[in-house]
């Protein structure tokens, strides 16, 4: 009698759902600071806006821990147009 082979392994969509959301400081307003290189919505410079689904969470969340001081970075009347 002959060994069946082991069956490939599950899909991890199938066995605990859809993949967990990706933290994200997205706010939808994409628009580049050219003077500090920061987005004027989330803080984040356009390298990492590139590589976030690609970040560890620990880089994700050192990063997120680190955008509120990057505000001062950009002129307050560029961001009060967002009130």
């Amino acid at each position: 009698m002959s060994e069946r082979p082991a069956p490939p392994p599950a899909s991890p969509l199938k066995e605990g759902g859809p993949p967990k959301a990706i933290a994200t400081p997205c706010i939808k307003v994409c628009v580049v600071d050219g003077e500090s290189g920061l987005c004027l919505g989330c803080y984040r410079q356009l390298s990492e806006v590139a590589q976030w689904a690609r970040f560890s969470d620990a880089e994700r969340a050192a990063i997120m821990a680190e955008l509120p001081t990057r505000r001062s970075r950009i002129r307050p009347e560029k961001l009060a147009i967002f009130g």
